[in-house]
C-alpha cells in the first residue's frame, strides 16, 4: 500500500469534535469533551506545554488536526499501571515517548552523576521520568492495556532504533524496538510517519504488518544472509521485489529496491572494530534521497529501519506550525515554572535540520542534514501570535534552530543532493555546490523587527561562523540588530587532531570571525562579546591538546564558564570513537589506527580542569598534572604561566623540568 502525502488522507471521523482548547490529559477533561475515548493516547517524560517547540504538542495538534481524539499522559507516575489508565483505553493507540530529550540524557551528567533538576518539570524537580523512559512507559501501557498496539517516537527511539553503544551501561544494547515490547518505531522528524501510521491503524491495518513507511523501524521475519562477493563481510546487499520479499543481489541492483543487512547487535557487541565498521555505514545512509533499508538482527528479531523521511516542504511546515497551539502549559502547572518553557516561549522555530555534520552532534541522524524551512508570511503569523502570550513584552528571545544560520540553505544542484553521501556540506571545506546565500535571513529578521509590538529581537540559537565569514553583510546585521552584549559560536577546540576528529573548522577561521563580529559591534556603537562553547575530553584529545587550549584561553583573555565534558550520546560518530577506539570517518578494518580516548574519571576531570584554568578549586590538579608532563614552566607568576605557584616546592618544580 503506497502512503499518501502528510496531508492526504481522508480527515478521521471523530474531526466533527473540533479542536480541544488543550489535549486532555484527565479523564474529566475528555468528559467535558463529549468524548468517551480518547483514538490516540500519547504518553511523555515532560509536563505538557502546548507549544510548538514541545515535541507531543505537536504531533499531538498534527493527529488532531488529522480528525484523531488525541489525549496526553504526562508525566505518569511508572510505578504501576493504574496512572495509564486515566484516560482509558485508546481505540488505535499509545504513542511513546521520553519527552524531548534522551532520559538518560536528562538524568545524568557527563561523569554519570544524577542531575539536580529536570528543565521539563514544574518546578525544575528531578525524578519525575523512569530511567529508559522508553521501556518503562511501554511496559506499563502493556499491563494497562495488553492488546493495545505502542508506538515508539521522539529523541530516545530515534537514537537508538538499532544496536548501539550506551554510555550509562558501558556496553552495546539492541534496538529500542526490541527492548522495549513496542510494536513500531519512528524515528526523525515523525510527522509524515505518525500520520501514515494513524490512518492505517484506524483502518484496520496490524501495525507488525507497516513494512513501508519511510522514518519507521520494524519487525520482520529473518532473511538468509552472507557475504557477497566484493562486499565487506560485516553486511549484504539484499534486493527486494515489490511483495517485500528479498533475495540476494549484488550491489549494482536499484538502490530503492535493496536493503543492507548489518552485523547482527550480538556481533558488534563484542566486536567494537566491527561495530565501528558498521556505524560507519548506518551514517553514509542517512540522505533520503539515496538511503537504502537497514537490516539488523537483534536476538532472534530483524530489524527492518527503512529510510529516514522525506523532507518537509515549506508548505507543509507552514501548515504545521500554524496548527492551533496555546504557547502555554496546561492550566493544571498555573503557578509552577518549567524552565525548558521559559527558556522558549518568546522565541520562534524558523527551520529543521542541520548540514554541520559535526561528529558529536546527533541531529543529523535526527531531524536530517536538508534543511527544512518556514516561509517568512507564517514566522511572521508566529509573531503576531505572540502577543497572546503572557507577560510577553514586545523581546523575542530566538528565531532560529539547530544553527541560527542555515534558513533556506542547501544544495543548489538537486542531482548532486539526490546522489551525495557526505556527512557534512561544510567540512573539511565549503561545498562549492552548498548555497548560501544569507540574503533570505538578513530580509527575513529585518521584516521581523517591523512587525507590530515587535522590540527586539535576539538570535539565541548558535552561528555557524564559517557560514557566516560568507557574508560579512549578515555579520554586520545581527550585531547591529540582534546581539545582546554576547553571541554564543562553539569552535569546541582549537587542536587539529580534536578538531578534525569533531569535523569543526580550524581555529583560523574563528579568529577571524571574530575580528569580523567585533568590527561590526564597534561600527554599530557596541561593545559585545563572542561567548565561545567547547569539549573537554572528546576522543581524540590528549593532555596536551588540552593545555594548548588553556594556554589560548588564556592568551585570549577567555574565562570559560560553562564548561561541557563530551557525553557519548547514543549513535553519534564520537560515541563510536568513545567505545571502539577506531575513527568511522575513515574506512575503518582491524588494522586501523587508533584514536586515544579520555576514559578514566581522572583524566575527563582533568581535561575539564584545563578549561576552567582560572579557577583556583583547580589548581592543585593542574599543578600536578604539569609537572608530570614536564611543563613546569607553566607554573608560577609570569604572564605566560597558567598557574600560580602553589603547595609544590622550587625543588620539586626544578626537578621536573
Amino acid at each position: 500500500m503506497a502512503a499518501l502525502g502528510i496531508f492526504g488522507h481522508r480527515p478521521f471521523w471523530a474531526k466533527c469534535f473540533g479542536v480541544a482548547p488543550f489535549l486532555p490529559h484527565r479523564r474529566v477533561e475528555m468528559e467535558q469533551l463529549g468524548w468517551e475515548a480518547c483514538d490516540i493516547v500519547l504518553v511523555t517524560g515532560d509536563a505538557y506545554v502546548d507549544h510548538p517547540s514541545f515535541g507531543m504538542a505537536l504531533i499531538g495538534r498534527l493527529l488532531e488536526g488529522e480528525g484523531f481524539r488525541v489525549g496526553i499522559l504526562d508525566q505518569p507516575d511508572w510505578h504501576s499501571s493504574e496512572p495509564f489508565k486515566e484516560l482509558g483505553e485508546p481505540t488505535l493507540f499509545f504513542g511513546v515517548t521520553s519527552g524531548n530529550m534522551d532520559s538518560l540524557v536528562n538524568h545524568y551528567t557527563s561523569d554519570k552523576r544524577p542531575r539536580s533538576d529536570d528543565a521539563y518539570t514544574p518546578g525544575g524537580v528531578a525524578g519525575k521520568r523512569p530511567d529508559r523512559a522508553c521501556i518503562v512507559y511501554t511496559q506499563r501501557c502493556r499491563e494497562a492495556y495488553p492488546n493495545t498496539p505502542v508506538i515508539l517516537g521522539g529523541i530516545e527511539a530515534s537514537l537508538r532504533r538499532l544496536a548501539h553503544y550506551d554510555y550509562w551501561s558501558d556496553k552495546v544494547r539492541r534496538s529500542l524496538l526490541v527492548d522495549s515490547g513496542a510494536d513500531l518505531l519512528v524515528y526523525g522528524n515523525a510527522e509524515r510517519a505518525i500520520v501514515e501510521v494513524a490512518h492505517r491503524l484506524a483502518r484496520g491495518q496490524n501495525p507488525r504488518e507497516i513494512f513501508d513507511v519511510r522514518g519507521t523501524a520494524v519487525r520482520r521475519a529473518s532473511v538468509e544472509s552472507g557475504p557477497l562477493d566484493g562486499e565487506p563481510d560485516s553486511f549484504e546487499v539484499l534486493g527486494m521485489d515489490q511483495t517485500g520479499k528479498t533475495s540476494q543481489r549484488r550491489s549494482a541492483a536499484a538502490r530503492d529496491q535493496t536493503v543492507l543487512r548489518l552485523a547482527s547487535s550480538e556481533t558488534v557487541r563484542i566486536d567494537k572494530v566491527l561495530y565501528a565498521h558498521t556505524a560507519r555505514i548506518v551514517h553514509q545512509e542517512h540522505n533520503p534521497h539515496n538511503a537504502r533499508c537497514l537490516v539488523q538482527l537483534n536476538g532472534d528479531t530483524d530489524i527492518w529501519v527503512n529510510p529516514p523521511p522525506l523532507p518537509l516542504s515549506t508548505e507543509q511546515m507552514d501548515r504545521i506550525y500554524g496548527l492551533t497551539f496555546q504557547r502555554v502549559p496546561h492550566p493544571d502547572y498555573a503557578g509552577h515554572t518549567i524552565p525548558a518553557y521559559d527558556m522558549i516561549r518568546f522565541s520562534v522555530t524558523i527551520m529543521r535540520g542541520c548540514f554541520g555534520g559535526c561528529s558529536f552532534c546527533s541531529i543529523t541522524e535526527h531531524e536530517g542534514r536538508i534543511i527544512q524551512s518556514r516561509s517568512e508570511a507564517s514566522i511572521l503569523r508566529e509573531l503576531e501570535a505572540l502577543k497572546t502570550v503572557p507577560e510577553f513584552k514586545g523581546q523575542v528571545s530566538d528565531l532560529g534552530g539547530p544553527t541560527a544560520n542555515m534558513y533556506r540553505q542547501g544544495c543548489s544542484n538537486p542531482e548532486v543532493e539526490a546522489m551525495c553521501r557526505k556527512s557534512s556540506c561544510v567540512y573539511p571545506e565549503i561545498c562549492p555546490n552548498l548555497r548560501h546565500d544569507h540574503a533570505p535571513l538578513i530580509q527575513l529578521y529585518r521584516r521581523a523587527r517591523a512587525a507590530d509590538g515587535i522590540k527586539k529581537i535576539a538570535i539565541g540559537s548558535g552561528v555557524r561562523y564559517d557560514l557566516a565569514l560568507k557574508s560579512p553583510e549578515y555579520v554586520k546585521e545581527l550585531a547591529a540588530h540582534h546581539v545582546g552584549g554576547y553571541l554564543k559560536v562553539a569552535p569546541e577546540h582549537i587542536a587539529e587532531r580534536p578538531l578534525a576528529l569533531m569535523m569543526k573548522p580550524k581555529v583560523p577561521l574563528y579568529e577571524r570571525f571574530k575580528q569580523l563580529f567585533e568590527s561590526c559591534s564597534r561600527a554599530s556603537g557596541k561593545q559585545q562579546y563572542l561567548i565561545p562553547y567547547f569539549i573537554a575530553a572528546h576522543p581524540g584529545t590528549t593532555d596536551n591538546d588540552m593545555l594548548e587550549l588553556a594556554l589560548w584561553l588564556k592568551q585570549n583573555g577567555y574565562r570559560v564558564d560553562q564548561v561541557q565534558t563530551f557525553l557519548p550520546s547514543p549513535m553519534s560518530l564520537s560515541t563510536t570513537m568513545y567505545h571502539s577506539g577506531k575513527n568511522p570517518l575513515e574506512r575503518v578494518d582491524a588494522g586501523s589506527g587508533d584514536v586515544f580516548v579520555a576514559k578514566s574519571p581522572e583524566t575527563r576531570t582533568l581535561h575539564k580542569a584545563f578549561l576552567r584554568y582560572h579557577d583556583s578549586q583547580n589548581w592543585p590538579l593542574l599543578r600536578q598534572a604539569l609537572v608530570r608532563m614536564g611543563q613546569s614552566r607553566l607554573i608560577g607568576p609570569a604572564p605566560h604561566c597558567l598557574v600560580p605557584a602553589g603547595a609544590l616546592s622550587q625543588r620539586t618544580r626544578r626537578r621536573s623540568s
